[in-house]
C-alpha cells in the first residue's frame, strides 16, 4: 500500500466518522456519552498505518531464514490467535470512537459546512502588544527615529530645487527677479522671493540676456529633478523638526475569555410523551457538546415548565414528567431572571426551548414573543417536536416564526422523527454562523 493510498483511507475514515455522527445524532444512544466525553460508535475499525519497508532492513537477500526454507508468511507466534474461544466473545474500545467536545464540535462543523466562530466577551487579562502606537511624549529609548527621518525626508524632497536650473532662469533676456518669482510659484518650485532676488543680484551684466526665451533656456539646459540630484550628491542634511517626533508605546491587547451560557427550556406539560421528550434530548444533547466544545467556558442553566416554570438539573431535564396546562411565557420569564448573573456584555448567550407547540391563548404573542425580544443572546431557538404531525392548537413554533422572519438570531426548527433531528441542529447553528 502506498503513501497515496494511505492517504485516501484516512480520507475515507474521516468521512465515514462524520457519516456515524450524524447516525449516532439520530438513532444512537446518547446516554452511554458523558458531559466530557462523546463516545460514537463507528463501523470502520481497522484504521490504516504507516509501517518501515522490511526490505530497507539489511542487504539484499539478508534475512533469518535458511537456503531451502518455504517463502510465505511466518508461521503465527504463540499469542497470535491461535488460543481456544468464540470469535468476537471480547468486546474491543476500537467499537467506539471516543472525542471530547471540541473534536465533536469540529467533526459537526465538518459535516454540516459550518464556521460559527465563539465571541470573547470577557476580559480577563490586559497585557502589552508590539509598539504600534505612537504618542508625542515620552522617554528617549523609545524615539521612533525611522519616521522622523522620513518626515524630514519627505520634507526636503518638498522643499528642494534645482538651484542651477533657477539661475539660469534668471538669464533670460527681460525677464527680471518678478518675473521669476512669479514662474516658480506656476511652477510650485519652493523658493522665497529674498533668494531669487539675491540670486539675482549676483547675475552680471553680460550674463542678463544669455538666453533670449524659456523655450531657447529649455533646449539647452537640462531641468533636474530633486530626486535625481539627491542620488547623485548624496543627503548631506535632512531637516528634522520638534513637530515630527513621535514616541512608540506598546499596544494593549486585551485577552478575552470566550465564555457562553446556554439556557434550554423544557415543555413538561401533560401533552409532552416518551416520544416527545426523547426527541427533545436528541436535539438538545448535541447542541450542548457542540457549544461546550466551541467555547472557553460553558455554563448550562435548564428550565422545565407546564403552566409554571422551575430551574432543574440536566438529569431532571431529559426524564422528567408532569402534568397539566401549557405556558411557556413562564420559562422566559424565569430565564431572564437567571441570566441576570450573566451580564450580556460578559457573556454569550444561547437559548433553546423545546415542545410540541402547544401554548396557552394568546401567551406567544402577548407574553413569549415580547420576552426573547428583551432578552439578549446570540440565538434564539424553537424546537417543534411533533411525531405525528401538528395538533389543532400546536401553533406556537409557527407564530415564532411568522413574526420573527427577517430576524437573524431567532431559528425555529422542526422535528417530527428521529430522520429531522440532524436537520434540526443544522437550521438552529447555520442561522448562528449567518447572524
Amino acid at each position: 500500500m502506498g503513501l497515496q493510498d494511505d492517504l485516501d483511507r484516512f480520507r475515507e475514515v474521516g468521512e465515514q466518522r462524520r457519516e456515524d455522527l450524524a447516525e449516532f445524532i439520530q438513532y444512537g444512544d446518547l446516554s452511554g456519552s458523558g458531559r466530557d466525553e462523546v463516545k460514537i460508535p463507528i463501523k470502520i475499525v481497522d484504521l490504516p498505518s504507516f509501517e518501515y519497508d522490511q526490505r530497507d532492513q539489511g542487504g539484499v537477500g539478508q534475512g533469518k531464514g535458511e537456503v531451502g526454507d518455504p517463502v510465505g508468511p511466518p508461521e503465527p507466534e504463540p499469542g497470535d490467535g491461535d488460543e481456544d474461544g468464540d470469535p468476537g466473545e471480547e468486546s474491543g474500545e476500537h467499537e467506539y470512537y471516543e472525542m471530547d467536545p471540541e473534536e465533536f464540535a469540529e467533526e459537526l462543523d465538518e459535516r454540516l459546512g459550518l464556521d460559527l466562530e465563539p465571541k470573547g466577551k470577557k476580559v480577563v487579562e490586559e497585557k502589552e502588544g508590539p509598539y504600534t502606537d505612537l504618542t508625542r511624549s515620552g522617554p528617549d529609548s523609545t524615539l521612533d527615529f525611522e519616521r522622523m527621518f522620513k518626515e524630514g525626508l519627505k520634507r526636503k524632497l518638498a522643499m528642494d530645487f534645482d538651484e542651477e536650473f533657477l539661475r539660469e532662469v534668471l538669464k533670460i533676456d527681460g525677464w527680471g527677479a518678478q518675473q521669476v518669482f512669479e514662474w516658480a510659484r506656476r511652477e510650485n518650485i519652493p523658493v522665497s522671493k529674498p533668494w531669487i532676488e539675491e540670486a539675482y543680484d549676483e547675475v552680471s551684466d553680460d550674463e542678463l540676456d544669455t538666453w533670449e526665451s524659456f523655450e531657447e533656456l529649455q533646449a539647452n539646459v537640462e531641468r533636474e529633478p530633486v530626486q535625481r540630484k539627491i542620488r547623485r550628491e548624496g543627503l548631506t542634511h535632512v531637516p528634522l523638526r520638534r513637530e515630527d517626533e513621535r514616541y512608540r508605546h506598546p499596544e494593549i491587547i486585551e485577552e478575552k475569555e470566550k465564555n457562553v451560557v446556554v439556557v434550554n427550556i423544557r415543555d413538561v406539560s401533560g401533552s409532552m410523551r416518551q416520544n416527545k421528550r426523547e426527541l427533545v434530548e436528541r436535539t438538545f444533547t448535541p447542541l450542548d457538546w457542540y457549544l461546550q466544545g466551541k467555547y472557553d467556558n460553558a455554563e448550562f442553566v435548564y428550565i422545565a415548565h407546564d403552566a409554571e416554570a422551575w430551574e432543574v438539573d440536566r438529569d431532571e431535564f431529559f426524564g422528567i414528567r408532569s402534568g397539566g396546562g401549557t405556558k411557556i411565557s413562564a420559562a422566559y420569564e424565569l430565564a431572564d431572571a437567571l441570566l441576570e448573573e450573566y451580564p450580556w456584555h460578559e457573556w454569550n448567550r444561547y437559548v433553546f426551548a423545546a415542545g410540541d407547540s402547544e401554548n396557552s391563548s394568546n401567551d406567544t404573542e402577548s407574553g413569549v414573543i415580547p420576552l426573547m425580544e428583551s432578552i439578549p443572546a446570540n440565538l434564539h431557538a424553537y424546537v417543534e417536536t411533533q411525531p405525528s404531525g401538528n395538533a389543532v392548537n400546536a401553533t406556537h413554533a409557527k407564530e415564532l416564526e411568522s413574526h420573527f422572519d427577517e430576524d437573524g438570531n431567532v431559528a425555529v426548527a422542526y422535528v417530527s422523527g428521529q430522520d429531522d433531528v440532524v436537520d434540526a441542529i443544522e437550521e438552529i447553528l447555520s442561522t448562528e454562523s449567518d447572524s
